[in-house]
């Protein structure tokens, strides 16, 4: 899983830049509520911890507490969240009239975990590193800095000294840009931004933690056991918006027990929060017995299936299209566990956990047009039904029928089950179709890489931030796909050139004209999908189950559950 934001109102498809209000963020401090341990369980870790590489939900939302960037979304809840302001800078950056200079001040006195003191040096060679590592989203994201593109070629050689000028004597950095970019402001704000010790190593760090500015620095991480941060020594609060003082001494990541286990771990207050989502038969317990800890969140998001278009079946587009028609994405029968009863007071209703979609870009989203092309009497706005019989013609159109299909998947409860009916699904439109899951420590990397020719996947995408290009553009554009990378998101290896410069037009476009822009994002968001890459499933609402014990729970449309602002004192 990826990173995220809350459904709701429609966000600004540009940043929202600024200071927030003396009520926003995190409030005041309150002291009689620091200290004590923060407990949190996953099934399985997220893989690597370097904040360059890893793109999970899971890490990002830990990495708020420990990482930070320039500049930083507000760490508060509610549309507050989609803010940004400085954060190691000093303030919002000067921009030159043509768009394509940055300049920032970086803050003074603020150290590393290891003591040492930020300095315009650690910010260059931060971004030098994003090349170096072959972060995923540098090829998306910061391919517009001058030099952006000799480094994506050639990453050790990387040389970036036009694109991130800095000075130590005035401590000022200057971003070139080739082209401007009306987004650059987001894309410094997310964890692949964020500053380094110029000592890092120039490949992935893994399990190895980097030094940390936030509140917290990792003490130790074992990815089959635990994750365990601590308060970091040198941290001195000087932006509450963007980076407040955390409320527990230390935050203790278990893994590897059952969901189920975990469930039980919180109910019984033994430990605080879990990461995966409850299974289907505690939803009613939760709903009911535990409604006070059970916090329901919409997402800006989905769950698709990836379909390499490199290999067969899917390098066929009939075949894509086939499976597209073939789901169910009413989710009567896909999204086991998505449905739940809520008793509150005398009254019992139903809340829908999962809504069925037919595009890329979510509902209430920049660029969003409902619009059917996969469904029973398509074309139509809305879902209707499959088409089974169109899905097994298109099949047979196509000459893949009697092929074999391994379906990729996490296997915790909810994924191994849409899985299995997703093998029912494939097996009835005239494929040999099996299920193989994998452990989300490493399923998320694994389906990244084509040397592991993963024909379908299962997957999901949650916001980095509110722009219609960090779906379209993210996940299916050229520069995305890496063959023979772990950190390859457009799992599809889909690569339309024709699309790609359209999406290059959208984004010039929103540089002076953001709505007309996000009438291109849709138009385009329907042309993928008629290439088919990939079969949209769901949007989902999140549930954050908490134990009696916490405090102060704030949902971040931005990073979702604020870790570090719990109470457990």
């Amino acid at each position: 899983l990826v990173t995220a934001c809350s459904g709701g109102s429609t966000p600004e498809a540009s940043p929202s830049a600024g200071t927030p209000s003396a009520d926003a963020g995190s409030g005041a401090f309150q002291e009689q509520h620091k200290g004590g341990t923060l407990k949190l369980l996953a099934k399985s870790a997220a893989g690597s911890f370097d904040p360059k590489v890893n793109y999970t939900l899971q890490y990002w939302q830990i990495f708020q507490a420990t990482y930070d960037g320039l500049l930083a979304f507000t760490k508060a809840g509610g549309d507050a969240s989609f803010t940004v302001v400085p954060d190691l800078a000093e303030a919002l950056p000067e921009v030159s009239d043509d768009g394509k200079s940055f300049t920032f001040t970086l803050r003074k006195g603020v150290k590393f975990s290891d003591g040492k003191e930020v300095t315009v040096d650690d910010v260059y060679a931060s971004f030098v590193r994003i090349f170096t590592v072959s972060s995923p989203t540098a090829g998306s994201f910061y391919n517009g800095i001058v030099g952006a593109d000799a480094c994506l070629a050639t990453p050790d050689t990387c040389d970036l000294s036009k694109g991130v000028v800095v000075d130590a004597a005035t401590n000022k950095v200057v971003i070139n840009l080739i082209a401007p970019d009306p987004e650059l402001q987001y894309k410094l704000a997310v964890p692949h931004a964020s500053i380094n010790p110029a000592s890092a190593p120039a490949k992935d760090a893994g399990t190895t933690p980097i030094p940390t500015t936030g509140p917290y620095m990792v003490a130790s991480y074992d990815p089959n056991r635990a994750l365990k941060l601590v308060r970091n020594p040198n941290f001195t609060e000087w932006s509450r918006p963007a980076q407040p003082q955390g409320y527990p001494d230390a935050i203790d990541y278990s893994f590897g027990q059952t969901v189920e286990a975990n469930i039980t771990q919180v109910q019984n207050d033994q430990a605080d929060w879990v990461f995966d989502p409850p299974p289907a038969d505690r939803l009613n317990e939760i709903g009911t017995k535990y409604a006070d800890q059970a916090h329901v969140n919409p997402l800006t998001a989905f769950w698709y299936l990836a379909m390499n278009t490199n290999l067969a079946p899917f390098d066929n587009v009939k075949a894509r299209q086939a499976v597209n028609f073939a789901v169910d994405t009413s989710l009567r029968r896909l999204g086991q566990g998505l449905r739940v009863g809520w008793r509150r007071d005398a009254g019992l209703f139903g809340e829908q956990l999962a809504q069925p979609v037919c595009t890329i870009l979510p509902p209430n989203f920049p660029g969003y047009d409902p619009d059917c092309q996969y469904t029973a009497g398509a074309p139509s706005k809305t879902w209707t039904g499959p088409d089974l019989e169109k899905a097994k013609q298109l099949v047979q159109e196509s000459g893949t029928a009697g092929q074999e299909v391994g379906i990729v998947v996490n296997d915790d409860e909810v994924n191994s089950a849409i899985g299995e009916y997703l093998q029912s699904v494939l097996t009835s439109i005239g494929y040999k179709a099996t299920v193989k899951p994998l452990s989300g420590n490493i399923q998320f990397t694994y389906i990244q890489n084509s040397n592991n020719k993963a024909q379908i996947s299962l997957t999901s995408w949650y916001q980095d931030y509110p722009a219609a290009s960090d779906f379209l553009n993210v996940l299916l554009s050229c520069s995305s796909f890496r063959p023979g990378s772990d950190s390859s998101i457009n799992m599809s290896g889909f690569c339309d050139k024709g699309l790609d410069a359209k999406m290059q037009a959208a984004l010039t476009l929103g540089q002076t004209d953001q709505a007309a822009a996000d009438v291109q994002w849709a138009a385009l968001d329907k042309e993928f999908m008629a290439q088919a890459p990939l079969a949209p499933l769901f949007t989902p609402k999140l549930i954050d189950f908490t134990s009696s014990r916490v405090g102060n729970y704030q949902f971040s449309k931005q990073f979702y559950m604020l870790v570090s602002q719990l109470w457990v004192q």
